[in-house]
């Protein structure tokens, strides 16, 4: 038996690391390098940023789309004329006064019969005996009454729209877009200039600059209905009538007039009301946001990306600190937390900025567009916690890298 004591080993105690220690460490890091850590802070400002201008200004073009649709879409009728299908001996449904018994039903602003004429191959649209329009002179004719017109809404660049004493007195005059009139040598209302469709003349009072709706009339000579009628027939197609209405009115007016054209014969007729405002407005809707939150997110990844890429870089720089600390003690998950500390921070911090130049990106567009910003408090809220979830997921495999590195290794360097 052994007089002397048995001597204990020496308790080796493992290093720690604090929450406090921890953030002055990180903390130490980003300030000792301030450009690098503003540049490796770019990435998440540019990612988020642009996350939340997209999705801010989606938000607000919906808005604006709902309220054109509500003002056109909303308003207006379509009504086809079946008659000649229905019964071989009819050839136009519409009676002559179509347009009055339509303005008759409560909410109906303006509406008018139109169609297609069929010139046939061998007539051709010219502005004079010798010009003729484009290549081959085929230009179409389209006749309508002067409530199609005010019901289309348009905006002249010249002159002006026939109306319902045109349309009384079979008067022979045309409206033409500005594409046609280039195409047809019209230039100028001045010298009150005539075209030709056919043998037939037609004065030229107006010249359409753009339209709210039907804007295929802007490739179309319009003339008179009743013009049209006397001097070519009735239509060998189909008609068609344009009812614009006052807003909500539109299902009312589209479930009365077809009886109010021809009680005896409803049937002749097919009326095609606006679509329902809300479906339309839900399926744009969802189709722009799944757009445009494809391309946030893409933004957002490239950002990532370059805050991986900084962070790396900042790892090999600081590769004699790394060993330092290795060999005074501090353990592998030490260093990890360090590293994804700092860029969990300037995620975090990029995030912030980022939602305030979004926000800040949304509210000057709609100003300078006269529209209303719309931004969801979700897409705030949230957007600096995907910062910080980029800064983390950044910073995972440099900061992996970083606690692999061996102390020996490290001070050699």
């Amino acid at each position: 038996m052994s007089v002397f004591p048995r001597r204990r080993r020496p308790v080796v105690v493992p290093s720690r690391l604090s929450v406090r220690d921890l953030l002055a460490e990180a903390t130490s890091g980003m300030l000792q390098r301030p450009a690098r850590s503003a540049l490796t802070s770019l990435g998440t400002v540019l990612g988020v940023g642009t996350f939340v201008a997209i999705l801010g200004l989606t938000s607000t073009a919906s808005s604006q789309i709902d309220e054109h649709f509500n003002a056109l879409t909303a308003t207006e009728i379509n009504v086809q004329d079946l008659a000649h299908q229905a019964d071989p001996f009819v050839d136009l449904g519409f009676p002559g006064d179509a347009e009055a018994r339509t303005q008759r039903l409560n909410g109906v602003r303006h509406a008018g019969v139109y169609w297609p004429v069929d010139l046939g191959t061998d007539t051709q649209v010219r502005s004079s005996p010798v010009r003729t329009g484009g290549s081959g002179g085929r230009v179409q004719v389209t006749a309508a009454s002067s409530g199609v017109l005010a019901a289309a809404e348009p905006t002249l660049a010249q002159g002006t729209s026939f109306n319902t004493w045109h349309d009384r007195t079979r008067q022979r005059v045309a409206v033409v877009g500005t594409g046609v009139a280039s195409q047809l040598g019209i230039s100028t209302l001045e010298t009150r200039p005539a075209l030709f469709i056919g043998d037939e003349a037609f004065t030229v009072i107006g010249i359409l600059d753009a339209v709210e709706r039907k804007p295929e009339l802007l490739l179309s000579v319009i003339v008179p209905r009743s013009s049209a009628q006397e001097v070519w027939g009735p239509p060998k197609n189909s008609a068609s009538m344009l009812i614009s209405t006052r807003l909500g009115a539109a299902p009312q007016v589209a479930t009365e007039v077809a009886t109010a054209l021809d009680p005896a014969h409803a049937d002749y007729f097919k009326v095609m009301p606006p679509p329902d405002p809300k479906t339309l407005r839900g399926e744009v809707g969802g189709d722009l946001d799944q757009l445009f939150l494809l391309l946030a997110a893409i933004c957002l990844f490239i950002g990532t990306i370059g805050i991986a890429n900084t962070t790396l870089v900042a790892v090999l720089e600081r590769t004699g600190e790394i060993g330092l600390r290795r060999a005074l003690g501090a353990r592998g998950r030490h260093v990890t937390s360090q590293f994804l500390a700092e860029s969990g921070a300037l995620g975090a911090l990029g995030g912030l900025v980022g939602t305030s130049l979004g926000t800040v990106t949304v509210v000057v567009v709609a100003l300078a567009r006269e529209w209303t910003p719309v931004l969801s408090p979700t897409v705030v809220v949230t957007a600096p916690a995907i910062g910080l979830a980029a800064g983390l997921l950044a910073g995972l495999y440099p900061a992996w890298r970083a606690s692999r590195i061996q102390p020996v290794e490290a001070l050699r360097r």
